[in-house]
């Protein structure tokens, strides 16, 4: 059994501008909204199926084409350039620690806009991989009432200070505890145990400034664990799913589902 995957089926994109950047945003479903950053190459066919399922689960999804050509595959000749120019980018600031990075205001902004089409006082936000702690960054304005970070991977864990940086500045990451503290906002974690560009340490920064306002959800990854899933697995949510009860990153998504569907509806 495979990961799900889909096309662009359905999708209808329109350029979004804000904080003087200008990307395509793929839109579908009806229902409380959700921003959904794709992960490292593109909105691949993984990430498309992830919305399909969330547009099925009744909500509305707007995914940013940050990077890469959507629909194309998580892995080809193309993959390597856009990680490249990813890494380099002012907008992603891929090795900076305590970073107020420029894409967030982006994703702020785009929250904005998505909370005043949908029904409910806010929305939701989903990063993944390199796009993971968007999230959270994101989650300072206060649209996003349900940020989920999805195997957060920047700033690159090169250091022991990049493993430790919770991916958002000192400035944004004081707003998010005072929203968690004062409005009851919550964030959800997930990773792989033996995954080296999510380090551990990086959970425990968060869960240290959050406490029980940060979830965590940390699948089994060792040798010889249950589930046969291998040390190097990394999308928790896209390439590590098997549509089987009882599959680790199945239940994972059921969670971000309910997650989402909890924090959203209430509003």
């Amino acid at each position: 059994m495979t990961a799900p995957q889909a096309d662009l089926t359905g999708w209808i994109a329109a350029p979004f501008t804000a904080a003087g950047y200008t990307h395509d945003v793929y839109r579908k479903g009806e229902g409380p909204g959700v921003v959904l950053i794709p992960e490292m190459p593109a909105i691949h066919p993984g990430v498309l199926a992830l919305g399909n399922h969330l547009v099925d689960n009744g909500f509305t999804v707007a995914a940013p084409s940050l990077f890469g050509t959507p629909g194309q595959p998580a892995i080809g000749p193309r993959t390597l350039p856009v990680v490249v120019r990813g890494c380099v980018a002012k907008e992603f600031a891929a090795f900076a620690t305590n970073a107020d990075r420029p894409v967030a205001h982006y994703l702020r902004a785009l929250a904005r806009d998505l909370t005043e089409q949908t029904p409910g006082k806010g929305v939701g936000v989903i990063g993944q991989c390199f796009t993971g702690g968007f999230a959270l960054a994101a989650a300072v304005d206060d649209s996003v009432l349900a940020p989920v970070l999805s195997q957060p991977s920047l700033p690159v864990p090169l250091t022991p200070a990049r493993r430790r940086d919770p991916g958002l500045s000192e400035a944004e990451l004081k707003i998010v505890e005072k929203r968690a503290a004062d409005e009851g906002l919550c964030a959800l974690g997930l990773r792989f145990s033996e995954d080296a560009m999510v380090p551990g340490a990086r959970f425990k920064t968060l869960k240290d400034r959050l406490g029980d306002a940060f979830e965590v959800i940390e699948i089994d990854s060792k040798k010889g664990n249950a589930h046969g899933i291998g040390r190097m697995a990394h999308s928790v949510l896209t390439g590590q799913v098997r549509e089987v009860d009882g599959h680790p990153a199945y239940e994972a998504r059921k969670r971000v589902v309910e997650f989402l569907t909890q924090r959203l509806a209430a509003s």
